[in-house]
């Protein structure tokens, strides 16, 4: 199947794009896009893997959904576009990162300049349709997004895979802990982000690791 994603990621996943799972979500989501609005943009589906080539990730922050409101999702996790006003994780991310680095809280929600400094912002599902979170899962994204996160775990060495709740902890399960960083904590969210979020220190953590490898830090 030709999937219109960043060459690199496509000769890795080649072997998912044919088998029947993937025709099956290719179906469903075509499907979708005709019928329903959906999130992302189609064209922005693989924004994570264009904006973040295989060989150039360092970190990967796993998210569950894309935000399914009007304008926000743009194929980046916890990320919204310009202009976009701050969704409750994204403004607890940025709380964390000026309490951990003391940095000032950006004026843009949009995590591109994270993503093109190799940090893979990769939802568990792809795709949503408008205003019903969860709609999309259990069609087959997850088992693609899980041959991902394996493929990296095997291929590459000295990756930060950062788990922000039980969900992104259980798919994080497949990570060789040997050969790379896997950081946990409470999820962002408002329900969450006091009990165990606040305080993790993940972006300087992340950086230390990087820096401990000879990689250059990501300006969080």
């Amino acid at each position: 199947m030709n999937v219109q994603i960043e060459n690199s990621w496509k000769e890795r996943l080649a072997d998912e794009f044919e088998k029947p799972y993937f025709k099956e979500l290719t179906d469903f989501v075509r499907q979708e896009y005709k019928t329903q609005v959906c999130y992302p943009p189609g064209g922005l589906i693989f924004n994570a893997f264009n904006l973040c080539p295989f060989d150039q990730v360092k970190v990967v922050i796993i998210g569950q959904d894309p935000y399914h409101g009007p304008g926000q999702a743009h194929g980046l996790c916890f990320s919204v576009n310009d202009g976009i006003p701050f969704p409750p994780s994204l403004q607890n991310i940025f709380k964390e990162i000026q309490a951990d680095l003391g940095k000032e809280v950006p004026v843009s929600g949009n995590l591109t300049r994270w993503a093109e400094q190799g940090v893979l912002l990769l939802n568990a599902t792809l795709t949503v349709r408008a205003h019903q979170a969860a709609s999309h899962q259990r069609h087959g994204w997850e088992e693609f997004t899980d041959a991902v996160i394996r493929k990296l775990s095997q291929e590459r060495d000295h990756l930060v895979f950062i788990l922000w709740g039980a969900y992104a902890q259980k798919k994080g399960a497949v990570i060789d802990r040997e050969r790379h960083l896997v950081l946990t904590s409470a999820h962002p969210s408002p329900l969450s982000a006091y009990h165990g979020f606040f305080g993790n220190k993940h972006f300087s953590l992340t950086n230390a690791y990087l820096e401990q490898y000879g990689k250059t830090p990501i300006n969080w």
